[in-house]
């Protein structure tokens, strides 16, 4: 079927015991010898990092991201899997898919359990993802995981331990490995590619923040303090908080810092429907509506708006852009 690179990272897949609990540091080729490979399928093995991924930082995903780019430019690849963590796989495969340009697929996938557990999911997963990364053309960047097939965008962790980890909450999966094969249900909308961002640059500072009972301005004023060039607002229900939270988000917007709107609720979009410190106000001073991307992934397209210019107006066209119809927010939807 042809060469697939395998690009190793860390996480659980490739973790062992260290005497008080579990840490990567198993070599992708160590990796790579638990699994069956698919019959007519070469892999090389890249060893790029071996971190636990709750570790990873913007600069580990950029490296990660220019070496994808750059096996990518071997035109004798039909391929690339990307073995990775899964705390925070959702949010590497996103921000890969936000550059990716290119038939050929980049499939990430991990375990749940570690190297060499009995009836462990690393295999199985890796033999799947090999397989995938082999077949399949034009459907972005995924992530294989427990026989399922999902598109990078809105795909993130729905379960903490068990082997069936990876779902999309407001979307439907892009496929299904079965009977040898992979079968396609439907192929993602994305928009256009953003250009590689240029290996010198600095990684910025993007936060998060989440309005509960009593949240005030404070963590959001301290994020804009500590030099955020963009923030995550990870509102309740539709995308609402108070008025106080809306003044914040209002100056921090004037300062040129970007904010982006999300919900701690785990399905559906943010939509303007409430006032009194809601998402109609929110929205009014300046933040921008993430659809149903939730904190992890919205986070990253902030990162990639902010990558993409230093002008406030031009990260905010960006961010549109990324957004794509994902911040398509239906009509009537209810907080």
């Amino acid at each position: 079927m042809g060469q697939v690179v395998v690009i190793s990272t860390g996480g659980t897949i490739a973790s062992r015991w260290k005497g008080s609990g579990y840490a990567a540091d198993a070599a992708g080729g160590d990796v790579l010898a638990t699994a069956a490979v698919p019959e007519g399928v070469t892999v090389r093995v890249v060893d790029l990092m071996s971190v636990n991924s709750a570790r990873l930082t913007t600069a580990h995903q950029l490296t990660l991201l220019r070496t994808v780019h750059e096996v990518l430019a071997d035109p004798g690849v039909d391929g690339i899997v990307v073995t990775h963590g899964t705390d925070t796989l959702e949010e590497s495969a996103f921000l890969l898919d936000l550059y990716h340009d290119d038939p050929r697929p980049v499939v990430l996938t991990g375990a749940q359990l570690p190297l060499g557990a009995t009836d462990g999911d690393g295999p199985r997963n890796l033999h799947d993802a090999l397989l995938t990364a082999a077949t399949v053309r034009d459907l972005g960047v995924l992530v294989v995981f427990d026989g399922k097939v999902h598109a990078a965008r809105g795909t993130i962790k729905v379960q903490t331990i068990a082997a069936d980890a990876f779902a999309d909450p407001s979307g439907s999966r892009v496929g299904d490995v079965r009977d040898g094969g992979v079968v396609v249900h439907r192929r993602p909308q994305r928009p256009a590619p953003l250009p590689l961002p240029p290996a010198t640059q600095a990684s910025p500072r993007v936060d998060v923040v989440m309005h509960h009972c009593d949240g005030d301005p404070l963590l959001l004023n301290a994020a804009v303090g500590a030099g955020a060039q963009g923030v995550v607002l990870m509102a309740t229900g539709a995308g609402n908080a108070t008025p106080e939270v809306c003044a914040a988000v209002e100056a921090a917007v004037a300062r040129g810092v970007l904010v982006a709107l999300t919900t701690r609720v785990p399905t559906g979009p943010v939509a303007e429907i409430y006032t009194h410190g809601g998402a109609v106000d929110l929205v009014a001073g300046g933040a921008v509506l993430t659809g149903t991307l939730r904190a992890g992934q919205a986070r990253i397209a902030v990162l990639g708006a902010v990558l993409s210019s230093t002008d406030p107006a031009e990260r905010t066209r960006a961010l549109r852009h990324v957004l794509g119809a994902t911040a398509a927010a239906p009509a009537g939807v209810a907080a």
